[in-house]
C-alpha cells in the first residue's frame, strides 16, 4: 500500500507553474501579467465589465482561500484496527473531508476512475462544516468543544440571508479539488434534493465546464405518500447529478440506470446474498449448450430428452 503524504500540495503554486508551462509569456517574475494575456486575446475572448455569465455569490473568495491554503492536517495510519493492513488495497479515511481531499491530492491526482459523493443536503437546518481555513484542525475541534460524534461547527438557517452562499462557500472547493483526482476518463456522482439542484449544477459547470455533464437521474427515495416535509407537492424522488473528467474521450463507459424492485423474497441468507426474485423457467430463451443436452432415464425405464417447440433442445 502506497503511504499518502503528510503534508498538502500548494494548489496556487502548481496552477502558476501549469499555467507557466502552457503560456510562458503570460507569467512573469512568477506574477501572471494580465495586461499581456489580454492583449494576446481578442475582445471576444476576455470577460470585461460586471456583465459576465457565471456564477457569483457572497463568499467566493473564501472558497477559492480555502482551494489555495494548504493542509494542516495529517493522515496517521491505524494498522492495529485495519484488516491485512499490508495487503489491502482498499483504504477508509475518517477526518474533515476538506482536508483530506488535498492531503490526497500529491498520491492519488488523476488515479480515480469514480467518485459518489452524498454532501449535505440544504434544508434549513444545520449543515457541519470548518468554515476557518488556517488554524490547526485539532485546535479547531478542542476550540470548538467538538465529540468523536460530532456537534454544530457552523449552522445555516434559512433566516440567515446567506442561504445559499453558505452552502456553496462549503461545496465549491470539496467539488474543486475532487476533480483533480479523477481520471481522464473518470467520472462523478452526486446526490442533491431540489433546494441546491440548481446551484450545483452551476458550480459543476464552473469546475468541469458545461459540456461534461452527463445526466441528471431521477431517483424514487420515497415509497407510499412522499415526503411529510413536502408541502404543495408529495416530494418522493431526489437527484444524482453526473459529470464526466472529459466527455470527448471515446472511451467513457454509457452509463445504464435500470430500477428493478422485483427482489422481494427473503430467505434464512438475506444478510450475506440480499433478497431474490422468482424467474419462470421458459420466461427466457437459452442458448443451446451441448453439454446441457444429455438423456434421462426415468423410474419406470423410459428415456427423456429435453425439447423445446417439438424441437430438441438442452436442459434448463
Amino acid at each position: 500500500m502506497k503511504t499518502v503524504a503528510k503534508a498538502s500540495e500548494d494548489m496556487g503554486k502548481n496552477a502558476l507553474i501549469n499555467l507557466k508551462r502552457v503560456f510562458p509569456q503570460f507569467v512573469k517574475d512568477n506574477q501572471i501579467d494580465f495586461d499581456a494575456l489580454k492583449a494576446f486575446f481578442d475582445k471576444e475572448g476576455i470577460a470585461t465589465g460586471e456583465e459576465k455569465y457565471g456564477l457569483n455569490w457572497v463568499g467566493n473568495n473564501r472558497a477559492f482561500q480555502a482551494i489555495r491554503s494548504p493542509s494542516v492536517g495529517t493522515l496517521t495510519p491505524q494498522g492495529e484496527d485495519s484488516v491485512n493492513w499490508e495487503k489491502t488495497q482498499n483504504l477508509f479515511i475518517e477526518g474533515d473531508n476538506l482536508e483530506v481531499l488535498k492531503l490526497l491530492q500529491k498520491n492519488y491526482r488523476e488515479k480515480i476512475k469514480m467518485i459518489y459523493i452524498d454532501p449535505p443536503y440544504n434544508t434549513g437546518k444545520d449543515f457541519i462544516y470548518n468554515d476557518n481555513f488556517k488554524e490547526n484542525i485539532a485546535d479547531y475541534y478542542e476550540r470548538t468543544g467538538q465529540t468523536k460524534n460530532g456537534i454544530k461547527l457552523t449552522t445555516n438557517p434559512e433566516s440567515g440571508g446567506r442561504y445559499h452562499s453558505d452552502w456553496l462557500t462549503m461545496m465549491y472547493p470539496r467539488l474543486f479539488l475532487a476533480k483533480n483526482l479523477l481520471l481522464d476518463d473518470g467520472v462523478i456522482f452526486i446526490s442533491i434534493d431540489d433546494n441546491e439542484v440548481h446551484n450545483l449544477r452551476h458550480a459543476m459547470d464552473e469546475i468541469f465546464g458545461p459540456e461534461n455533464f452527463i445526466a441528471t437521474i431521477v431517483w424514487l427515495n420515497q415509497e407510499g405518500g412522499g415526503s411529510s416535509d413536502s408541502k404543495n407537492f408529495k416530494i418522493k424522488h431526489e437527484y444524482i447529478i453526473v459529470y464526466a473528467k472529459n466527455n470527448s474521450l471515446d472511451n467513457i463507459n454509457q452509463i445504464v440506470v435500470k430500477e428493478d424492485n422485483s427482489y422481494s423474497y427473503k430467505d434464512k441468507y438475506v444478510k450475506k446474498r440480499g433478497k431474490y426474485k422468482l424467474i419462470k423457467l421458459n420466461s427466457f430463451s437459452i442458448q443451446y449448450s451441448k453439454g446441457l443436452d444429455y438423456e434421462i432415464k426415468s423410474p419406470d425405464g423410459g428415456i427423456i430428452t429435453p425439447e423445446e417447440n417439438g424441437k430438441r433442445g438442452c436442459w434448463r
